[in-house]
């Protein structure tokens, strides 16, 4: 979830919590990664004889605090950040990011405390694996793993993927208490795996293009022969990554493509004089991409009652970037999740059931060409579907996983700095 004004950010941060983090703080620039997670695991969970008793005591007020239930899953969460910001810096440190946060999964057995604050403390720990900033943690964990090199999981789960959809990270990495230097390592580690998935899709789509060409010059043997092969970097089939490009990037109604459509409806809607013939011209700018024969079976009248539903107090008004970006967003709760608290997606899963993942992405990507905007609120949606089935299996939600991975390529055409130009050559 995206950083907000919450409780934690306008608690006061007492002294105790100041000693402790000035002190991590300083340890963290003078010792290897190894001394820290030893330091850490002695002050935090093991919780007695830590070599510096001052800190010991600071932390020990802390736990036995009548607020320490409701405040100490945030001390503790930006006490792994200020390690997990300063080892994020330097690549060779990076891995041990999942060492931190794994020694949580070993935490020693109650029984093996004396004094009241370590008893405490273990069970505030205790409480602190079953937050939403843990959660993160693990999920950062796994994404670090797998940049770094340091992980090669085969686990089956659909939350193992989360490095692969970069446009999940803001949404996934970040909790409510979430520090702007947390915020910026996060943004960093995105930038990043975004820049290689693009570079990586640029690369593929060179290597088809140049495969075509030299099949059709020579013959396929001898093209594999000349032409260094490039792995397709999507979990997509090649035949389905196909399909996806021409779609995003092919011609799609005469000559033009889906960023010629949407350019062409915007240009027409600024001389649109009413919000309800905006709706109108709305209506038929989706349901172009819709298969008639699916369409008129339920979903277009649905679409048509969505759209003629959303403000309808604004009709007689001129189409504005608020109302646009209001509309859209009301779309796209329909379309795909509309909250954590209600996410109910049937209408996603049934058009990908009956038009397939790629199109129903090209639906949702006309909505975004259209009011770029709302981009992170599409974003948002897809972190609600991911974290609903991030224990499930991937072989349990196909749909979901060619969903993610359409969007990725969506996005990094449309939205980032994938060159597929030369696909120009053979469409």
């Amino acid at each position: 979830m995206t950083a907000t004004w919450t409780e934690c950010d306008i608690r006061q941060t007492s002294l105790e919590e100041q000693q402790i983090y000035d002190h991590l703080l300083y340890c963290v620039q003078v010792e290897s990664p190894i001394q820290m997670i030893d330091r850490f695991q002695k002050l935090f969970l093991e919780g007695s004889r830590y070599e510096e008793p001052k800190i010991w005591m600071a932390l020990e007020k802390l736990v036995v605090d009548k607020r320490a239930e409701q405040d100490f899953k945030f001390v503790l969460n930006r006490c792994c950040h200020i390690l997990i910001n300063r080892w994020q810096l330097q690549p060779q440190l990076q891995g041990a990011i999942p060492e931190l946060v794994a020694i949580f999964e070993h935490s020693p057995a109650l029984g093996t405390v004396r004094s009241r604050g370590a008893k405490r403390l273990r069970e505030l720990v205790e409480l602190f694996t079953e937050t939403e900033q843990y959660l993160t943690l693990q999920r950062l964990s796994r994404v670090i793993s797998d940049t770094a090199g340091v992980s090669g999981s085969n686990s089956k789960v659909v939350g193992a993927l989360i490095q692969r959809y970069p446009y999940l990270y803001e949404h996934c990495l970040l909790s409510e208490d979430s520090s702007y230097e947390h915020q910026q390592t996060v943004r960093q580690i995105q930038s990043r795996v975004q820049r290689r998935f693009e570079l990586d899709l640029s690369q593929y789509v060179t290597y088809q293009v140049r495969r075509a060409q030299a099949i059709r010059d020579q013959s396929k043997e001898a093209a594999t022969k000349i032409i260094q092969p490039v792995k397709n970097p999507t979990l997509l089939t090649e035949h389905e990554l196909g399909t996806a490009l021409k779609q995003f990037v092919g011609k799609v109604q005469g000559p033009y493509t889906h960023r010629d459509l949407a350019q062409s409806f915007l240009t027409h809607s600024r001389q649109t004089s009413h919000y309800k013939d905006f709706k109108d011209d709305l209506y038929e700018y989706l349901t172009a991409s819709i298969d008639p024969s699916y369409g008129k079976r339920q979903f277009n009248e649905r679409l048509r009652a969505t759209i003629n539903h959303t403000l309808p107090q604004s009709d007689a008004q001129k189409p504005s970037e608020f109302l646009i970006l209001r509309t859209c967003s009301q779309l796209l709760n329909f379309l795909v999740v509309e909250s954590y608290q209600r996410p109910n997606h049937f209408v996603f899963v049934d058009l990908i059931t009956n038009l397939g993942a790629t199109v129903t992405t090209v639906l949702l990507l006309k909505i975004v060409l259209l009011c770029r905007k709302v981009k992170p609120f599409l974003e948002k949606r897809f972190s609600i579907l991911f974290n609903h089935y991030e224990t499930a299996t991937r072989d349990g939600v196909p749909w979901l996983i060619k969903s993610m991975e359409n969007l990725n390529v969506a996005f990094s055409i449309h939205f980032g700095e994938a060159d597929v130009s030369c696909l120009s050559q053979i469409m």
